[in-house]
């Protein structure tokens, strides 16, 4: 695998400059990145030295990194993302990365024929953007951002179009010329057609094969090109027009299909609003969403979909989310509430007051990281390009032999043996297998991507169909991660809406999370607020107040043990005590008032996320929280996890994750993105929970449940899994096919024709096999 080693300047705070720990922790968040090797800070230089591995990590990921610690790294590169307009060979696209790497000045360059995206990181100083776009050219394809005022799909479609009527003109010069043949009419013009019908399916094939070759580069278009050139110069017209029109048909048809694939992520995008309708300085104008500056009010209307991330400042609707976090049913929104560019309005009118530009939003943050991950290239589609590399040379060399050596060595016709070894060149490109894995890598994270989960990249795709353990942050990620109230149990006499509300009246005045969930329980309930004359606070054991002329303490079981309040061994109170439940007492001056139970709840999807971890191959789960060790156990068993590790400080968490996985375990980490983010930098695989409403957790994480749904988690591993299967079978029929037909050729079993058709039909198999994965849900 192929690394970088840079020294790169970078720009701090002065702060920085006597912060050992800033600078430490600089060091730490880059050196936990997957694919950084080594990192090291020199603060006398201002230079950060980094070893990286250019295939799992680029210099902007870096770079997005360090920029969140408040560190700017110097523009030593620049990063760019292309579309590519007509790729349709999948070995050309393995060979035009190649050639775009070699260009001087280009530090990493990856093309992904699933995707058609080029993105190239390069040194603006050595080397031109314009540059890299004429060595683009000179194989023959196009950059697809280059039509102004285009729609971005329009010259692919112009091209596509094109094409699939030279596949039709093609096919109906090979008809006709077969129907005179088989009529045996028209004998002399019967050449022609086939002649015609070669020229016609192969224009595009021929073009881009030389343009390839004079790059020095053989693809698939050459060899082709070259075995219908062959055919014709052998007098076989009709096996030359037969190549020519299969293959042409074959290229048209994977286009049509991996276009699909390529469009699993477009999709939320679509139909996208361009303009807005903004109030201004009591104006209301349609701007377009580039013009819309952060602050701006925007009007939202019945059925719109939503442009800007914002907060809600006027107006009641519900919103459907599933754009973005895949939840199916429509939230409630009202003042204060956050909203997300993409999601669609419901009947109700709002007015939004945007939180971030156009090119910041959720929406363009998802399409950014979806693009980039598919384009990272997974281990197994690194396997199978290094194969091809290896093998295509092999292949050519076989075929020269054949060619030349079978009349001189076994004797026979140099016709019969030329004709071998051309059919051989074609059958033995590995197409369908170069594409086995990109379509299927694709095609998972884009359906994945539309269900509410963002998946980083190929390799934490497969990554995560490997996970064997799941260790899981208790608060907010199996709990709702604030207290409740769960019982209210009134004592001597009093009632429950008399202790809750002396309860919420001296709670008014606190600022404890506990202290809100009784003020809440009270507001649901109705209760009437009792006026308070006397607060005074008892940090650490509660407080107390005068509430309706008399004095009342709330605390915990050592306040009361102060004041000399005995409370309860058995009954509800002493149960609940024992079930983990943080209590909170009230009494007045002489006798205890009740008791309030609170507790962090279970979230009600988190029992059925476990059970079906477990259904989907998960061998064990773990629990890692900072919360006291019974409150932990009982969550633990409620839910059926396996092991449970309680009272841990994050740097405990993190020791936890490094010994789950060192029994070659791989282990997956499920927390919130920020107070987990070194357990969640150390495990295989890091999820986080909520991605929609945090930049960080899509930042730390390999994974993100952009939803505060567990229940996508059980999803995500199976989706993952089926992949490594199809996966699997991919390779499997692309390796099975090319050897059957490698054995036809050279015993002269499968003729030209017969090869292309093979070897295109395997290209078909693979990506349609690939295709299952964009089901919602993963269904099969």
């Amino acid at each position: 695998m192929e690394t970088q080693t840079l020294d790169i300047p970078v720009i701090w705070p002065n702060y920085y400059e006597d912060c050992g720990q800033c600078t430490q922790r600089l060091q730490e968040a880059l050196a936990e990145m997957d694919g950084v090797q080594n990192v090291s800070v020199d603060t006398d230089r201002k230079t950060v030295r980094l070893t990286y591995q250019k295939d799992l990590v680029t210099f902007e990921e870096i770079s997005d990194r360090a920029t969140a610690l408040g560190v700017t790294i110097a523009e030593r590169y620049v990063h760019e993302k292309l579309r590519l307009v007509g790729l349709d060979c999948p070995n050309c696209a393995i060979k035009l990365e190649t050639a775009i790497r070699k260009v001087n000045g280009v530090a990493w360059a990856s093309l992904n024929y699933a995707t058609s995206a080029l993105i190239v990181e390069f040194q603006p100083d050595t080397v031109r953007l314009s540059d890299i776009i004429k060595r683009i050219r000179e194989f023959g394809y196009n950059i697809e951002e280059e039509i102004p005022g285009a729609p971005p799909s329009a010259k692919a479609k112009i091209l596509r179009s094109a094409h699939l009527t030279l596949t039709i003109v093609s096919g109906a010069l090979l008809a006709a010329g077969l129907a005179l043949h088989l009529g045996n009419v028209g004998l002399q013009i019967i050449p022609m057609l086939f002649i015609a019908a070669a020229i016609t399916g192969g224009i595009y094939p021929a073009r881009t094969g030389i343009l390839s070759a004079k790059s020095f580069v053989l693809d698939t278009n050459f060899l082709v090109t070259a075995a219908a050139l062959g055919a014709i110069a052998l007098g076989d017209f009709s096996e030359a027009a037969a190549v020519m029109f299969l293959f042409s048909l074959g290229s048209t048809l994977e286009a049509y299909t991996v276009d699909k694939t390529r469009r699993s992520i477009k999709s939320l995008i679509e139909d996208s609003p361009t303009h807005a309708s903004v109030k201004r300085d009591g104006h209301v104008d349609r701007l377009p969403l580039e013009e819309i500056e952060i602050g701006d009010i925007v009007i939202i209307k019945p059925g719109d979909k939503l442009p800007v991330d914002g907060t809600v400042i006027d107006g009641e609707s519900t919103v459907n989310e599933s754009p973005i976090t895949g939840e199916s049913m429509p939230v409630a929104k009202a003042r204060g509430n956050v909203v997300y560019a993409g999601s669609i309005n419901g009947r109700g009118a709002l007015e939004v007051r945007t939180t971030t530009r156009c090119d910041d939003n959720t929406l363009s943050r998802i399409v950014h990281l979806v693009e980039e991950a598919q384009a990272q290239k997974a281990p197994s589609q690194r396997f199978s390009e290094t194969f091809g590399r290896i093998y295509t040379p092999v292949i050519i060399a076989l075929a020269v032999v054949v060619g030349i050596g079978g009349t001189l060595v076994i004797g026979g016709d140099y016709r019969s043996w030329v004709t071998r070894a051309l059919t051989l060149l074609i059958v033995s490109c590995p197409c369908a297998l170069v594409i086995s894995t990109p379509v299927a890598i694709v095609a998972a994270i884009g359906n994945a991507a539309r269900s509410g989960v963002l998946i980083k990249g190929g390799a934490h795709l497969e990554m995560l169909g490997d996970v064997s353990i799941v260790a899981f942050d208790k608060t907010g990620t199996l709990t709702l991660g604030k207290p409740v109230v769960t019982d209210i149990i009134p004592a001597n006499s009093r009632t429950s809406d008399d202790l809750l509300s002396i309860a919420a009246a001296i709670e008014s005045r606190s600022e404890h999370p506990i202290a809100d969930a009784i003020v809440d329980k009270a507001r649901e309930l109705d209760l009437p607020e009792r006026p308070v004359s006397f607060f005074e606070a008892y940090p650490g054991k509660g407080a107390r107040a005068v509430v309706n002329g008399g004095l009342y303490y709330a605390g915990n079981k050592r306040l009361m043990g102060e004041l000399g309040i005995a409370l309860p061994d058995a009954g509800p109170i002493a149960e609940l005590t024992a079930l983990g439940n943080t209590m909170v007492y009230v009494c007045d001056e002489s006798a205890l008032v009740g008791a309030i139970a609170a507790s962090d709840r279970v979230k009600d999807s988190s029992a059925p996320a476990i059970t079906q971890l477990k259904q989907t191959g998960i061998k064990r789960t773990v629990m890692l929280t900072g919360d006291n060790a019974q409150t932990a156990a009982l969550v633990a068993n409620y839910l059926g996890i396996d092991k449970t590790y309680a009272e841990l400080l994050p740097e405990d968490k993190l020791a936890k994750i490094r010994q789950l996985g060192a029994k070659h375990n791989r282990v997956a980490m499920v927390g919130d993105g920020i107070n987990d983010a070194p357990a969640l930098a150390a495990a295989d695989v890091g999820i986080a929970m909520g991605g929609a409403g945090s930049h960080t957790a899509i930042e730390a994480a390999d994974v993100a449940l952009m939803a505060d749904d567990i229940t996508m988690l059980p999803y995500a591993v199976a989706l993952s899994r089926k992949s490594r299967s199809i996966i699997r079978q991919n390779v499997a029929i692309a390796l099975g096919i090319i050897v059957i037909l490698i054995t036809g050729a050279l015993l002269q079993r499968v003729n030209l024709a017969t090869g292309v058709l093979g070897h295109e039909g395997s290209a078909l198999l693979v990506i349609a096999n690939s295709m299952r994965l964009l089901k919602r849900n993963g269904s099969s």
